[in-house]
């Protein structure tokens, strides 16, 4: 069999030891297409963002690159514009022909959180190689806002796979004529194409940006902050908003994106250079996100946007972004948003959940 592995496989990954956790596991980390990571005790303040590279381990570099530890027992703040790596409570020893690949969670990217995984012995971010046998860290970067974090927190997540699994244009061309997967026109070019949101049925609020003074986030703290003390609105009445260079932006896409429940999908660039910007790409889509069936109807893709060096006009309807599919090896025994508390099934433009709606 070939394909991103479901809950029920992760599930018997853990249970083989291909996948172990210093402390037992909670719920909800099992998700239908991927296994939530949580964050450890100690947190490396590093001069800079390394990997290991071929024949050496994170620990190895960590004696090159550690300014102090910090301790997160009883939780501690990692400061915006550091960078830190931390060890994860769950280590690998893949069998042969399962590979993994790792990104942000969502309400990570949407803090401007940057968290990527590294491996001993990895030349990628978020690449996990064929057979990997190790730990696994979680490098931190806050961009935006400084956060507070405790031990067992999940800011990124993993997605193993056996095979090729992504799906070629003509497959997803074939699978849109038979379950939809955005509500329109599909442009589909290496992936399914999706643009920014400029022109709201109603009033003028398009987006939100990031204020570069703010107070710490608790990550535990949900539905909780004042959405006007961290970030200013961005409105527009002539379908269009010009970017400064440095600022972090929430947008969101035209297109309302549906995920079958035999599909799972990952945000990526649309192109090398699309302009002075870069849409980030946190977080898997899940099967079942925006799907019908498990209570969908559409979702939107809320866009993480920041701007490079130079002011950047977008406009609405640029495309800024695709979606990767890819083929599940069976279907999940649960999906997004029906069988798991889901914070974003059927979202449109919306802030992290540890804001105030």
């Amino acid at each position: 069999m070939t394909g991103v592995l479901p809950s029920q496989r992760i599930r018997d990954l853990m249970q083989s030891g291909a996948i172990t956790a210093t402390t037992d596991y909670v719920d909800g980390q099992i998700q239908p297409a991927s296994l939530d990571l949580r964050l450890g005790t100690v947190a490396y303040r590093v001069r800079a963002s390394f990997l290991a590279g071929e024949g050496r381990t994170v620990a190895d570099r960590l004696s090159e690159f550690e300014m102090h530890r910090v301790d997160l027992t009883n939780g501690a703040v990692l400061e915006k514009g550091c960078v830190y790596v931390v060890p994860l409570m769950e280590s690998l020893a893949l069998p042969d022909g399962i590979q993994a690949v790792a990104n942000a969670k969502s309400s990570t990217g949407r803090l401007d959180l940057l968290t990527r995984t590294i491996t001993d012995g990895g030349v990628e971010f978020d690449r996990i190689a064929l057979g990997y046998t190790g730990p696994l860290y979680a490098e931190i970067c806050p961009r935006s806002f400084s956060v507070l974090v405790r031990p067992g927190m999940r800011l990124n997540q993993i997605r193993f796979r056996a095979g090729q699994a992504v799906l070629s244009d003509d497959e997803l061309r074939t699978l849109h004529a038979d379950t939809p997967l955005v509500n329109g026109e599909a442009v589909i070019d290496d992936g399914l194409g999706f643009s920014v949101d400029l022109a709201p049925a109603s009033g003028t609020l398009v987006g939100y940006r990031a204020k570069p003074h703010t107070g710490v986030i608790d990550l535990d703290l949900l539905n909780h902050y004042d959405p006007s003390e961290y970030w200013e609105e961005v409105h527009t009445k002539d379908r269009k908003i010009i970017l400064d260079p440095g600022a972090f932006y929430i947008l969101v896409s035209r297109e309302a994106v549906t995920i079958p429940p035999m599909q799972a999908a990952e945000m990526a660039p649309y192109l090398a250079m699309v302009g002075e910007f870069r849409v980030h790409y946190a977080g898997f889509f899940d099967p079942g996100f925006g799907h019908a069936d498990a209570g969908g109807q559409g979702s939107r893709g809320v866009l993480e946007v920041r701007c490079h060096e130079a002011p950047f006009v977008l406009e609405h309807g640029q495309v800024v972004g695709r979606l990767v599919y890819e083929q599940m090896e069976a279907l999940p025994d649960q999906l997004y948003g029906r069988e798991i508390k889901s914070n974003y099934q059927g979202q449109g433009l919306k802030l992290s959940k540890h804001f105030r709606a």
